[in-house]
């Protein structure tokens, strides 16, 4: 009895097993995927998890990978707007956003003939968006003049126009300019124009550096002016308080003529004393001899 019990227990399992085999299917985070009922698209789905179905060949499920696929398409020619001729390759990088529209627009979700079609829906597109703009804004010795930006900006938002009237279940998320080629007609050309565009620039960059060195020296020769000036004001200053010290002591000094000798000779200390260093010096040499009188009276006592 418990071996019948166990065997349909196990049975049970198998049976349950195969049902879920059959009806459950489990959707990823990086896929979407469609659900066909007998060969025809009848359901998206773009989120992850468990969902159920109908065995095959009732229904059947296809799963496509949502993750960023990035596409580089083939050298194309095309005329700028002032007839040079210009070889552009471009990257893209594109995903699938409606597993049920990409699923019958491309042969069952065929990858490759998805890149198919985005290769020549870029080619039509840089054809146009590169005929809007003259060489120059693709080779440039300035920098400044470049507009790779702009015109991939074009290029994306024509393709996604294409996509979206074609509804193909397929969203752009990036595309940029990878290399860009010159005719061996055009290269001659376009390096004497560089070359002449360099000229202009390092000309512009002399001219502009000559005119800052000039505005330097022109604040330094203003500040050196300023500086002399300042100067010229202090030293007439000092100048005239000395005069006037003068005027006042004249009168004094020529009442007193040993005065002025001793204040002559208090003046040669002081301008002796300011610096430091040793001096030996006889007390009777002037203008020290003014400390003969004191040490006379230090030896005496």
């Amino acid at each position: 009895m418990k071996r019948n019990s166990l065997t349909v227990a196990i049975g049970a399992l198998l049976i349950l097993i195969f049902a879920l085999l059959l009806f459950v299917f489990q959707v990823r985070q990086s896929e979407v995927a469609v659900v066909t009922t007998f060969g025809d698209p009848k359901r998206n789905i773009d989120a992850p998890g468990p969902y159920l179905k109908w065995p095959w060949p009732i229904q059947r499920v296809y799963k496509f990978d949502q993750r960023i696929q990035t596409f580089e398409d083939k050298f194309t020619e095309g005329l700028t707007a002032d007839n040079n001729n210009l070889l552009t390759m471009v990257y893209v990088g594109w995903r699938i956003v409606d597993a049920k529209t990409f699923f019958p627009k491309f042969a069952g979700g065929s990858v490759p003939a998805a890149e198919r079609m985005l290769e020549g829906l870029l080619s039509n597109a840089k054809g146009a968006v590169v005929g809007r703009y003259d060489l120059s804004a693709f080779v440039n010795a300035d920098p400044e003049q470049l507009k790779f930006d702009e015109i991939e900006r074009e290029i994306q938002a024509m393709v996604e126009a294409q996509l979206r009237t074609n509804d193909c279940g397929i969203k752009i998320e990036f595309l940029g300019i990878k290399k860009l080629g010159l005719p061996e007609s055009v290269t001659q050309t376009v390096f004497e124009r560089m070359t002449s565009e360099r000229q202009v620039l390092v000309s512009r960059l002399q001219n502009e550096g000559e005119a800052q060195a000039e505005k330097i020296r022109a604040t330094a020769n203003r500040q050196a002016a300023e500086m002399l000036a300042a100067a010229e004001a202090e030293a007439t200053r000092i100048r005239g308080q000395g005069e006037a010290r003068a005027a006042e002591l004249l009168p004094v000094f020529e009442k007193n003529a040993a005065l002025a000798n001793f204040e002559l000779r208090l003046q040669a200390i002081e301008q002796s004393l300011k610096e430091r260093s040793t001096l030996i010096f006889d007390e009777r040499t002037p203008p020290f001899d003014l400390f003969e009188g004191d040490l006379t009276n230090r030896n005496s006592k």
